[in-house]
């Protein structure tokens, strides 16, 4: 096996590794996935809390098919409502409510606080940690602005 084939499948190993605990967390105390929550912080992070379904889709890196099965669940429970467009009736808008904010509020502290525990004690100095964004960036990985 190549060092290059290795160090994917270890990649992958890891990135499955803190999904299951992102997600265990997240479910565990908020009812959410990571996906979920990624979904909504990112659009807790848009102007005024929405964004156009589409750009979310892109901002996300999904399909709009993906992002209308990932909002049904979340607007169910009422975190996220279906805005439509004054101007454009063709042009919806997915918008965190108020129930919605406050409940993002308390995941981005939990995941907060599991993303600390991932990257604590003397096995990961900060600056091993911005190493590992800085390669993991190189890999095409941004963070939650979308940088």
């Amino acid at each position: 096996m190549t060092d290059a084939l290795d160090t994917a499948l270890r990649l992958v190993r890891a990135q499955t590794a803190l999904v299951r605990r992102f997600d265990a967390r997240l479910s565990g105390l908020h009812g959410v996935s990571l996906a979920d929550f990624t979904l909504l912080l990112r659009l807790g992070q848009a102007p005024g809390g929405r964004m156009r379904r589409v750009d979310l889709a892109e901002t996300l890196e999904l399909t709009a098919s993906g992002v209308t099965r990932g909002l049904a669940p979340l607007e169910r429970i009422g975190l996220v409502t279906r805005e439509p467009d004054a101007r454009d009736a063709r042009v919806a808008y997915a918008a965190l409510t108020a129930t919605g904010r406050r409940r993002l509020t308390e995941m981005l502290a939990t995941a907060e606080e599991t993303a600390a525990d991932v990257f604590a004690g003397p096995a990961w100095p900060a600056a091993d940690v911005a190493g590992l964004a800085e390669l993991l960036t190189r890999l095409g990985g941004t963070g939650p602005t979308g940088r």
